[in-house]
């Protein structure tokens, strides 16, 4: 009976274990389409900001921003790299990390040094284990991303381009396709590539009108660029905090149809262990008649 027992302390345990993993995957359900319709409710204001500094841009060809001038001969780069606060998210963290892994070998292979920036817990926790220089990082994000709380650390590596300490600086974070599947990426930040900034013939069209500016152009353009790089690093992060609620809520969907797995085979192994019991005590009773009985 010690071994019925302890099999009956296990599945309580799995069913324990299954209660919080299904209460998990809903809760990361519901603030998985929350964090959809934050990802989606971005980009317009990206892509406005996207075509205004394209159009200013084309308007002032005497006038080049830092960030569009590509740097050389400082033999640094800046990562801006996003994680989650927290785990249980399957294998998320791990596989944006392991490209920026590679990117790190093959920055180091160059002889090029890597200042990186963290957002997330997991990545600056990795990146302190690694040995890796951080020049700034943001942690307890919660789970709506708020960009003054990005900024400050973000800004130390827009300054080092801007200053021409940097030769670029490349943004590592999970791009979200879908609810199953999420893209890990390293794409590259600044110098701020021409299809970054290229517009369909639509939206020339939208915004083809000549500006007044207040006090100057530069002074205009200087203050949109920033502004657009900081919206590109934003939705990086609305992006991966909706993939971090879609990998969790599959991760605890899996967690949970293991568990009952799990309770189904202990349960068929204590009726098999009990049935094996009883069959002993009845075999024992009818053995004991029988030696009475001779």
């Amino acid at each position: 009976m010690a071994a019925g027992k302890e099999i009956r302390g296990k599945i309580k345990s799995f069913e324990n274990t299954k209660k919080i993993t299904k209460a998990m995957e809903m809760v990361a359900a519901s603030k998985m389409r929350k964090a959809q319709d934050r990802m989606r409710a971005a980009r317009p204001y990206a892509d406005k900001i996207r075509n205004i500094t394209a159009n200013l841009s084309k308007a002032t060809p005497e006038y080049k921003h830092p960030f569009v001038v590509k740097n050389s001969g400082s033999g640094a780069v800046g990562m801006i790299i996003v994680t989650t606060d927290k785990g249980l998210c399957g294998g998320l963290n791990t596989n944006v990390l392991r490209a920026v892994t590679n990117k790190m070998r093959e920055l180091d292979a160059a002889g090029t040094q890597v200042r990186a920036v963290a957002i997330g817990n997991k990545g600056f926790n990795f990146l302190n284990r690694i040995g890796a220089t951080v020049a700034a990082h943001a942690t307890q994000l919660g789970d709506v991303p708020h960009l003054d709380k990005l900024i400050g650390p973000v800004k130390v590596l827009l300054d080092q381009y801007a200053e021409g300490k940097l030769d670029a600086v490349y943004l590592c974070y999970t791009k979200f396709i879908n609810t199953m599947k999420q893209e890990p990426l390293v794409e590259q930040l600044l110098p701020l590539s021409t299809e970054r900034l290229a517009q369909t013939e639509a939206e020339k069209s939208a915004y083809g009108w000549d500006y007044l500016y207040e006090p100057d152009a530069q002074s205009v353009i200087d203050n949109l660029m920033v502004r657009y790089t900081e919206a590109l690093v934003f939705q990086a992060v609305a992006e991966n905090m909706a993939s971090e609620q879609s990998a969790r809520m599959v991760a605890m969907k899996a967690a949970t149809d293991n568990a009952g797995n799990l309770i189904n085979e202990f349960k068929l192994v204590y009726n098999k262990t009990r049935q094996a019991g009883i069959t002993k005590e009845l075999s024992e009773i009818v053995s004991g008649a029988a030696a009475l009985g001779g």
